[in-house]
């Protein structure tokens, strides 16, 4: 029996309809998350696949679909509302294990913020009822940091807020929890960027070594203390930039013209110029452990992509935490390395930027074209 050919016309029509959908799909960010398989985004979408009649979590390791066959969906629920099925290989009915462990992860945060002196990682994971191996991996998979860095990051912070009352620096290293003052000293450059004393006045006997250029987005500021780049500062004008600096670190040797330290400003002007490559740059992240679990999950963010500050907060276990999140985001000083402009509002608007709505503008278009 001969076959009915499809009419040219609705062939036409069909394939119209097939090159909107894929269209559709390949301009929506959560496409970019199922190419990538991101871990990240579990919970936060399903995808599903209309010649499968089957909705997975982002990561799902099954074969990509083709883009003009899949639709998105907030929940599970409104998948199998509009006729899907769950996989049965990424189960995405199920909390993505990241999450199952945020509530966990959140409280052992807090149980490390209040302990003295920080309990071993064995007690840890004893508190979180998993084995040490398997609760350092988790722990650092939704904090981007180990329980050890979390715990010195916590006590770095304590550090800096003793060292602003009157007490001694030795009262206010075992007021934040150092039982010994050796072990302290040894690692306080790491933690502070500069000795406790250096700090404390305001940075006097400290070296910082900064250099200004020019770039497309205006004159950018790069400031090095010993241990990296405490400082990427964008702006207008140049002396505007440098006095940020010197308000930071009223009583430190700023030192601005080293030839050496051009070379790094170049790097940084290309990072800025050709997004996209990792400019591998030491940072010398200063800020709350809340601060820096925030800002590793920025870094944590490909170039050409972008998430909304309460997608950071999911990631980091504390979903309630969106405004704190913005915040940890506006008291960023090291632009584009740490990537804060990579994070938008709910509704996908710009939201604000320490440098400028336009440059974050210009920094999210220079990356999607790269």
């Amino acid at each position: 029996m001969p076959t009915t050919a499809m009419p040219i016309s609705r062939l036409s029509t069909h394939r119209a309809a097939q090159t909107r959908a894929a269209a559709a799909t390949l301009s929506d960010p959560r496409w970019a998350a199922v190419v990538a398989r991101d871990r990240g985004q579990d919970g936060c979408f399903v995808y599903a696949v209309r010649t499968t009649g089957v909705y997975c979590r982002p990561s799902c390791p099954s074969r990509q679909p083709r883009p003009e066959n899949v639709s998105f969906h907030a929940t599970p629920a409104l998948a199998e509302s509009a006729g899907f099925r769950a996989c049965r290989r990424c189960r995405p009915a199920q909390a993505a294990p990241a999450h199952a462990h945020a509530a966990t992860v959140t409280r052992i945060c807090r149980l490390i913020a209040t302990s003295d002196p920080v309990p071993s990682l064995n007690a840890l994971a004893a508190a979180a009822g998993l084995s040490p191996h398997h609760f350092h991996r988790v722990f650092k998979a939704i904090t981007g940091v180990t329980p050890k860095g979390y715990a010195q990051a916590q006590r770095a912070g304590r550090v800096r807020a003793e060292l602003a009352t009157p007490r001694s620096v030795t009262s206010a290293l075992y007021a934040a929890g150092w039982q010994s003052s050796g072990r302290f000293y040894a690692a306080s450059t790491a933690l502070l960027g500069m000795t406790p004393t250096a700090l404390r006045r305001g940075g006097a006997g400290a070296t910082i070594r900064f250099a200004v250029g020019s770039c497309s987005l205006g004159a950018v500021l790069v400031a090095a203390s010993a241990v990296g780049v405490c400082a990427i500062l964008l702006g207008d004008d140049a002396a505007t930039l440098v006095r940020d600096v010197q308000e930071r670190f009223p009583r430190a040797e700023l030192c601005g013209d080293d030839p050496d330290f051009a070379c790094l400003v170049a790097r940084v002007v290309g990072f800025i110029d050709v997004p996209g490559r990792d400019p591998g740059l030491p940072l010398d992240i200063r800020g709350t452990a809340f601060q820096q679990r925030v800002w590793q999950a920025l870094r944590e963010i490909p170039a050409g992509r972008t998430a909304s500050y309460a997608e950071i907060a999911r990631r980091i276990g504390e979903p309630k935490s969106v405004r704190a999140v913005a915040q940890a985001c506006g008291a960023n000083r090291i632009a584009v390395a740490i990537p804060c402009h990579r994070v938008l509002r709910n509704d996908g608007a710009l939201s604000g930027y320490r440098w400028g709505v336009e440059r974050k503008r210009a920094l999210l278009q220079g990356e999607a074209n790269a």
